[in-house]
């Protein structure tokens, strides 16, 4: 298989999946399997719409409204009538990425045989992916509850031609213009179908499965830079022993401690300072370090592992399933139950947990750098890392913006999942408020990266001070990548703000990872 094309089965996708569709544009196919499981569950669905009993989402209203059977002529004008009034979304458009994986994911619950959708929507929803073709997709209208609602229908609406869409070429334009441009029709949506397109978890899913990807990065270049500081504190690397975190046996503490023993390891700096100054011990931030990132690690470990759990998931309500009797009917060996699955809480809680672990991770981050910083704490380097200090401010307000993204992440990390507001005249009466949840992770990310950078830079700078002492491989590997970024070394005061954007560059962009994995090779 083309390693740039994504097969979609009926047993889910991987992580890696997701992120490949949604940030590396992979084309995406449909397998004669899930073919196979879309007719099969579509002719359950369309033996249910020929009986006269109401079925829900089939021959009935949604949510509140689920108490009026609609007769057959009527049904696919309610379906269009769900995905026109539920694309209801107000404010910016949300990123490309997003709308990828969101489109991406709820294709593969389609896939699943479980929807009742036909074979030649989920076809058409494969091509808008193929093509390019973005759905305008706006930042508010889900709670997290009955899926992300609005977002989805946004997806849906563009499928059938209509409302806007985002081209190839970064253009907003009508969606009809768009997929007529691309050679696909507009789906005119049956029984079920509109239901069966907005009515999962896929956003919310998506931004975790893409912070994860963030996340693991970021972790690794934070034990870069707790390294780095340390070094550039003359601390001690003795607390980084394995025997000591063998007795505390978290393993992202232990992952932690050894990546920065790595990037440590034959440096000039550790070790042997310490017996030249009052310190009997580094301080927390430095000294905790791994228990810290380590914890946050762990944290992100779970978050994996929901994700992974929720991509072998089919969620939709209601679901067709094979065989067994029900209020609904016995139909050719399968039948239609509604279901509670498509409830955000999962992912909900861990998108909170992980902005809680990014702002503590941020904040030990900064009292890092703080102490870089100052003279009185910083062990004979300059104040601020200013080049004539006094004529010189060095790095005093690069710390102000570190503090100030890092009270930032500390309102971000209040949880969105236990904030539920009752919705559809109290039918649907407790929400996730997943959607806001990742939402708010996505800022908390970009934050974290730009505490990371300020770090990188002032740790730099500041193993650059130590003249005469020569810091570890990795180090130097790390400060030579990162000069040739643009990451200025000491000097006079300069124009901060293209040198702590060349820093948040360096390390969003896996600079700073790579350049200490050449020396250290991975990390974990």
């Amino acid at each position: 298989m083309d390693m740039h094309t994504v097969v979609l089965g009926v047993a889910g996708v991987s992580t890696a999946d997701v992120v490949a569709v949604a940030r590396g544009n992979a084309r995406v196919e449909l397998s004669p399997e899930a073919l196979d499981a879309l007719a099969a569950s579509r002719a359950v669905i369309d033996a249910l719409a020929a009986k006269p009993e109401p079925v829900y989402g089939v021959s009935t209203g949604f949510g509140a409204l689920a108490t009026r059977h609609i007769s057959p002529d009527l049904r696919a004008q309610l379906q269009r009538n769900i995905v026109r009034s539920h694309a209801a979304g107000m404010g910016p458009l949300v990123e490309r990425e997003v709308v990828r994986a969101l489109m991406f994911l709820r294709l593969k619950t389609v896939c699943s045989g479980r929807t009742g959708v036909r074979p030649e929507v989920a076809q058409a929803m494969a091509a808008l992916l193929n093509a390019s073709i973005t759905p305008a997709v706006h930042e508010y209208g889900s709670l997290g509850c009955s899926g992300d609602l609005a977002p989805l229908s946004h997806c849906a609406l563009t499928l059938m031609g209509e409302g806007d869409a985002e081209g190839p070429d970064g253009t907003v334009r009508p969606a009809a213009e768009l997929l007529a441009a691309h050679g696909i029709e507009p789906v005119e949506l049956r029984e079920k179908e509109g239901l069966a397109l907005l009515n999962g978890t896929d956003g919310m899913l998506g931004m975790l499965i893409m912070a994860i990807d963030d996340l693991e990065r970021l972790y690794r270049s934070a034990d870069i830079t707790a390294a780095l500081s340390l070094e550039a504190l003359l601390g001690t690397e003795k607390v980084l022993a394995p025997e000591l975190h063998a007795i505390r046996p978290h393993p992202g503490q232990g992952a932690a401690a050894a990546n920065m023993l790595k990037v440590l390891a034959g440096s000039g700096l550790t070790g042997h300072h310490q017996d030249d100054s009052p310190r009997v011990q580094d301080a927390y931030s430095v000294r905790c370090a791994p228990q810290v990132a380590g914890a946050g690690r762990d944290t992100l470990a779970h978050a994996r592992l929901v994700a992974e759990r929720e991509l072998a998931a089919a969620v939709d309500n209601p679901v067709v399933l094979p065989g067994g009797t029900s209020h609904d009917g016995v139909v050719g060996g399968g039948r239609v139950e509604s279901n509670g699955n498509f409830h955000g809480a999962p992912v909900a809680y861990v998108l909170d947990f992980l902005a809680i672990a990014a702002a503590d991770l941020g904040s030990i981050a900064e009292r890092r750098t703080d102490r870089l910083l100052d003279k009185n704490r910083s062990h004979g380097l300059p104040p601020f890392l200013a080049d004539d200090a006094g004529v010189d401010s060095g790095l005093m307000i690069a710390q102000y913006t570190q503090a100030a993204l890092v009270s930032e992440l500390k309102r971000l990390a209040v949880p969105a999942s236990v904030d539920s507001i009752p919705s559809s005249a109290m039918q649907e009466d407790h929400v996730s408020m997943g959607w806001s949840a990742a939402r708010k992770l996505r800022t908390a990310v970009g934050n974290l990266t730009r505490i990371i950078a300020v770090e990188l830079y002032a740790a730099t700078r500041g193993i650059e001070l130590r003249h005469g002492l020569e810091p570890a491989p990795a180090g130097r590997a790390v400060i030579t990548a990162a000069r040739a970024a643009g990451v200025a070394g000491p000097g006079p005061d300069r124009f901060l703000a293209p040198d702590l954007a060349a820093a948040e560059e360096f390390v969003g962009h896996g600079g700073l990872l790579a350049a200490a994995e050449s020396v250290t090779g991975a990390l974990d």
